[in-house]
């Protein structure tokens, strides 16, 4: 096998898995995808050949860059370390594989190391400083809910093993097949079509007969259409306030519970220390006493002194003296209680609202991507907060964009006792791409897990309502000045994903641990063996 046939291979496996992605690639090439990549890595293995690391680079450099290429329009030096950095842990992560499976297997078995390895690594990816799981490969069901009713149980971790153990299966019986080895064919072909077939069945089933409870509430959400590099942040607040209350009023009626506005729809200075002094807020209070039984919920870059005693973290901004404050990506949620309540963004996106903390990767802050706002580590809260409706006992989930990529994280708050899932965004930034479209469908995969109703308003990209099967009941067009209206179905049953989490991440994370030690171990003492 020459080095042009094996490089060729690594990017037809990137090119299969960027194809398979969405909003508009062709979903069950990703059953196929890492095959070639397999093949590579089993030469390689077989023949004591190097070379795995660069070969599988190649493989996640072309999937990266042709599925969130559109981080350029925001920041081209930003795409490129994100892209490139991401494509080198990906590497790494499967050239610890290909080592372990050699060391402990001879390379003679051993593929369901990966299966360990890799959901351990996306289980990882979303909780570090360079968290970004946009390509966590259960995503990839995104634009068909009807194959994945399942991730109520299992949550997108589950499609990652589903679609690493298929990948597996098809390369043995390719195996199987060109060495002649006909009993093992047959004995891996039924498992194949057991494990690619039963899933489908029991999703189907569930699509097919859940029913939502029938507890609708009346939901209006907000499309301005303001472009975030010319307008949002230079025109005045108050106009872009009126903006958004001037679409949302013709939809209101007395029956209507939540109002949404997206993601920093304000920006005037507002201080947490004296929320009473926003106009913003003031105006928003006024206008729901015209609506005794409307809520609002909004977004807002807000900022807070910290007292003399609090103790601060690396995301606290020096003012003058002894005067330090946080910056927050904020959501305010208003009703007609003299009280306003508080959320704040706390899973950050990596190199704009969130610079690495580790001393070695300081230098990467030069790359913080500029989106006109508050710009570098954002303060975050503690612990998860919900928004609470008392006239109704509900309590919802609010999202600030990024936030709705984390399955686990928007199951803790569902745990807590969300009965419905609210996501503010600003999809402008990437412009017509993929980026906005990817992002509306991953809460497709949030209403599945949870089995909560979601509505999303956006400052443009996709504004929209998703039921509890994840179906699409309402959504806007791209850069479209509009507003939305639909009943939505609280619900307070909580799956068994919500109940435990990413437990395929815990339990694939002890198992790793346990491969990689035993795998260590073992290479040492070949290699000592091979001394005498």
């Amino acid at each position: 096998m020459t080095t042009l046939r094996l490089f060729v291979l690594s990017v037809v496996s990137g090119l299969l898995m960027a194809a398979a992605w969405p909003a508009h690639g062709f979903t069950p090439l990703i059953f196929i995808a890492w095959v070639p990549l397999f093949y590579i890595q089993q030469f390689l293995g077989d023949t004591g050949k190097k070379g795995m690391f660069g070969y599988s680079f190649t493989t996640f450099l072309i999937w990266n860059a042709l599925t969130t290429w559109w981080i350029w329009n925001a920041t081209a030096s930003g795409a490129i370390v994100a892209i490139i950095l991401n494509s080198i842990f990906m590497a790494i992560v499967f050239e610890a594989f290909h080592l372990s499976k050699k060391w402990l297997f001879n390379n003679q078995k051993g593929f369901g190391i990966l299966i360990f390895y890799w959901i351990t690594w996306e289980f990882f990816h979303m909780n570090w400083d360079l968290s970004w799981p946009w390509l966590t490969l259960g995503n990839v069901f995104a634009s068909k809910p009807s194959w994945i009713q399942w991730y109520e149980y299992t949550g997108v971790l589950g499609g990652t093993f589903w679609i690493l153990l298929i990948n597996i299966l098809i390369f043995k019986l390719i195996l199987n097949f060109y060495h002649n080895k006909k009993l093992n064919f047959y004995f891996n072909f039924i498992i194949f079509i057991v494990i690619t077939g039963l899933p489908f069945v029991i999703s189907f089933y569930i699509f097919n007969n859940y029913n939502e409870t029938n507890k609708p509430v009346q939901v209006v959400v907000v499309q301005p259409d303001i472009d975030p590099y010319t307008q949002e942040f230079n025109l005045p607040a108050d106009t872009i306030l009126k903006k958004n209350l001037s679409l949302a009023i013709p939809l209101l009626t007395d029956s209507t519970r939540y109002l949404l506005l997206p993601e920093s729809t304000l920006q005037n200075n507002i201080w947490e220390n004296t929320l009473w002094r926003s106009p913003s807020l003031k105006n928003l209070q006024k206008f729901v006493k015209k609506y005794p039984e409307l809520s609002i919920l909004v977004g807002a870059s807000t900022f807070r002194w910290l007292q003399p005693d609090e103790k601060k973290t690396n995301a606290a901004r020096h003012y003058k003296d002894n005067l330090y404050y946080y910056a927050y990506n904020t959501a305010f949620f208003i009703d007609n209680s003299p009280y306003i309540q508080v959320h704040h963004k706390s899973k950050l996106v990596p190199g704009v609202e969130k610079m690495p903390s580790w001393g070695f990767l300081q230098p990467l802050e030069k790359y913080a991507i500029n989106l006109g706002g508050v710009v570098g580590s954002l303060g975050i809260d503690k612990k998860i907060q919900l928004f609470s409706n008392n006239q109704t006992d509900t309590q919802i989930a609010p999202l600030i964009c990024y936030e709705s990529v984390y399955g686990d994280y928007v199951a803790k708050m569902v745990k807590m006792g969300a009965s419905v899932i609210f996501v503010i965004t600003n999809d402008g930034w990437w412009g017509k791409t993929p980026g906005y479209r990817q992002h509306f469908l991953f809460d497709v995969l949030r209403a599945i897990e949870t089995r909560r109703d979601v509505a999303q308003a956006s400052t443009t990209g996709i504004s929209g309502f998703i039921n509890q099967k994840g179906e699409i009941l309402q959504q806007t067009k791209y850069w479209e000045k509009t507003a939305l209206k639909q009943n939505v179905n609280l619900n307070t049953y909580k799956t068994y994903y919500v109940k435990q989490g990413d437990y395929f991440g815990r339990i694939s994370s002890y198992i790793s641990v346990l491969i990689l030690l035993v795998s260590i171990v073992q290479g040492i003492l070949k290699k000592q063996k091979s001394l005498f």
